[in-house]
């Protein structure tokens, strides 16, 4: 069935039909577009429209459908339109002529952007618990190696020592940035577009605030043009999703690389890892790779919806069916990733040895000396030219700093003292960094307290 046509003389072609058909991927908001209807339907008899029996009987007939679409073989052979047009054939199969009332003052326009609200509120909600997953087992493999010494990184070139615990919470600090930003564009849709019509607002008098109620929203959309033309919501989603996506994305670099051997200090359990059809020894972190290539497919999809936008004119353009592909796929992508993220973190096992040996093998204890230089009086600049000539020296002559006497260290330079020896050992240097947000053990216990209550708040 149609929702328009007397206009028409004749019908739309297979052509058009085929190509402007989008019931094979909007098939998936039919849940909201039932619930949303049976709020339009006690709306309709608040205003007099519909009587109390016959909301009773679209209200019942709606349940039969919603049950009814549990089944797989629900939509088999269907022709409709749309989800929305579905819905209503259904309705009139089930209801009969009263079925026609239904979209007494109602437009596709505003149904659209409903039902895609209150499908997107549940999405973020999910994202956040698929977060809430990731950052909990962070938590747990931070605590489980509490004082491992690990090289932290610029430019990919070994630059401070660092604890593993401080490490992984860094991650922690981006993926609870997204929970934020998933809650606030759960916040953003969280509004309420029935009674706006198709962009001038409807013509009945129909109540907005009790249909937000109803249907759990915490507010009404204040203009009926911005409903028509509006997809911001959507795009704070997939924004939200694209930086989940990207923090992933970053993780799954790291441990590719720290699972190597040319690396050694991670594990990834065989459940998470794939071999070779050829290459018998290979144990390849195929999992992290999808992770960070599908944080690619994630970002498309925010690309593609921004430059659909970009151009329309006021206020609904057919264009912006095109939402619902980048959203579902941004969805399913991103809680898909963070469901692997999570099992590859509870998989991995540490090798404390091996960073700790980068770390004391390295020069990243330079800066540990060089700021001590500069307690006892000497000019920053003077100490980093100071150090700098030190570790350039011990490069070409080969030594470690553990090979360094104190003796050895004042001979090189008399602003060198006895007491600044400990820092040739990356543990100590660590010791002098206990500003908070530092990775100094005792604001790394702080910072993992503070994690774990994060963690308790989140929803599971």
């Amino acid at each position: 069935m149609k929702l328009w046509g007397g206009r028409f003389r004749s019908g739309p072609s297979e052509v058009f039909e085929r190509f402007s058909r989008s019931l094979d991927f909007d098939r998936r908001l039919i849940d909201a577009d039932i619930r949303g209807s049976q709020a339009f339907a006690r709306a309709l008899e608040r205003a007099g429209i519909l009587s109390g029996p016959e909301r009773e009987k679209i209200v019942s007939a709606f349940d039969a459908i919603s049950t009814d679409a549990a089944s797989p073989s629900f939509f088999d052979g269907a022709t409709d339109e749309d989800v929305h047009t579905l819905v209503i054939r259904k309705l009139k199969e089930r209801a009969g002529a009263v079925a026609d009332k239904i979209h007494t003052g109602r437009s596709r326009n505003e149904q659209v952007s409903l039902d895609t609200r209150l499908w997107l509120r549940e999405e973020c909600d999910r994202m956040r618990s698929g977060l809430g997953a990731v950052m909990r087992v962070l938590v747990r493999l931070a605590e489980k190696y509490p004082d491992a010494v690990i090289p932290g990184y610029t430019h990919l070139r070994r630059a401070q020592a660092v604890l593993w615990p401080h490490y992984l919470l860094a991650y922690f600090e981006m993926f609870e940035r997204d929970c934020e930003r998933f809650n606030a564009a759960k916040l953003n849709a969280d509004a309420s577009p029935l009674g706006s019509g198709a962009l001038a607002g409807s013509g009945f008098d129909l109540d907005r605030e009790a249909i937000a109620e109803d249907l759990g929203f915490r507010s009404i959309t204040r203009n009926s043009m911005d409903v028509a033309g509006d997809r911001d919501f959507a795009l704070d989603f997939l924004y939200a999703c694209t930086l989940t996506m990207i923090h992933l994305s970053r993780l799954a670099e790291d441990w590719i690389l720290y699972s190597s051997e040319e690396f050694g200090w991670l594990e990834l359990g065989d459940g998470v890892t794939s071999g070779s059809s050829l290459m018998p020894q290979k144990k390849n972190p195929d999992s992290l790779e999808l992770i960070r290539g599908k944080s690619g497919r994630v970002t498309g999809c925010l690309t593609s919806l921004l430059v659909t936008m970009k151009g329309l004119p006021m206020t609904y353009n057919r264009d912006m069916q095109e939402d619902k592909v980048p959203l579902f796929e941004a969805a399913d992508q991103t809680a898909g990733s963070l469901e692997m993220a999570r099992v590859v973190i509870e998989s991995v096992k540490l090798d404390r040895a091996r960073p700790a040996a980068a770390a004391a093998e390295s020069w990243v204890v330079a800066t540990d000396l060089a700021e001590a230089l500069a307690r006892r009086g000497t000019p920053f600049h003077q100490a980093h030219q100071i150090v700098g000539r030190f570790v350039l020296e011990s490069v070409q002559n080969n030594k470690k700093p553990a090979d360094w006497t104190a003796e050895e260290m004042r001979q090189f330079a008399p602003e060198f003292t006895s007491e600044m020896v400990p820092l040739l050992d990356p543990k100590k240097g660590i010791e002098s960094r206990e500003i908070p947000g530092g990775t100094g053990p005792e604001s790394v216990r702080a910072a993992l307290a503070q994690a774990r209550e994060v963690v308790d708040r989140l929803p599971k």
